[in-house]
């Protein structure tokens, strides 16, 4: 696809949804993200592309500039706009139970939260069947943006029955360490890992355009004696995570 077709109007923007530079943004990151667009390859000058486009040249700034926030664009003083190769992938094992803080803190990289939505809730049939709570009593939620080094990476929705976390206000950073603090962190969990393509607000957040295909994790954590403690849902961005697991014979 040539550079004529590929920004002409009618290949990304759709009246009602959303800003034009938003949405000329996530058409040029899902180029990059399939393919048509490869490592290396230069974007057309602001004025060429605004032309194409049939935008200002305050759209195609404001497109740009959120995909070199998103890792996508590298900006060359005097030379242009450049495609960027893929960043090594961050690895996490699906074998250990280790918080987001401390696998970034063990990479040496720098862990940040953002606190989208927290409080103390009914229970939803999906939290009554995870954690095993009854209709009348409480639940903790926490929604947060995760990122490292300054680039999102994941959002996690966590639930937890009030007992064990009365007051979700006292999670900041690590969920994990709040627990351990009340000596109620879990010691196993099961995660069921699934490929979706991200959607709306979530995208976003992400940075990603919209329907790109991420890695839905839902995870079950649990005390020793077995209870159902912490329900996550989490969306991580496949292009820079890697989950990795490690499988042994069983003896059998």
């Amino acid at each position: 696809m040539n550079a004529e077709s590929l920004f002409q109007p009618e290949t990304w923007h759709r009246p009602g949804q959303g800003p034009r530079y938003l949405q000329l943004s996530r058409h040029i990151g899902r180029a990059i993200t399939e393919g048509t667009l490869q490592e290396g390859q230069q974007l057309p000058a602001e004025r060429d592309l605004a032309e194409l486009a049939n935008v200002s040249r305050v759209t195609v700034r404001k497109a740009v500039a959120e995909l070199v926030e998103a890792g996508l664009i590298e900006q060359r003083r005097g030379a242009g706009s450049f495609v960027m190769g893929s960043a090594p992938k961050t690895e996490q094992s699906l074998s250990t139970l280790v918080s987001f803080t401390e696998n970034m803190q063990a990479r040496g990289r720098v862990s940040t939260s953002r606190v989208l939505d927290r409080g103390l809730f009914p229970p939803s049939p999906d939290e009554i069947m995870a954690l095993g709570l009854s209709p009348s009593v409480s639940v903790a939620r926490i929604e947060r943006l995760r990122s490292a080094d300054d680039t999102p990476m994941a959002i996690e929705r966590s639930s937890l029955p009030s007992d064990i976390l009365p007051d979700p206000e006292a999670v900041e950073t690590s969920l994990y360490a709040v627990l351990r603090r009340r000596g109620q962190a879990p010691s196993r969990a099961i995660q069921r890992v699934t490929a979706v393509n991200v959607k709306g607000a979530d995208a976003q957040l992400l940075c990603l355009p919209e329907n790109t295909a991420i890695l839905q994790i839902d995870r079950t954590a649990y005390l020793d004696n077995g209870r159902p403690v912490e329900f996550t849902r989490g969306f991580y961005r496949s292009d820079i995570y890697d989950f990795v697991s490690e499988l042994r014979p069983d003896g059998g």
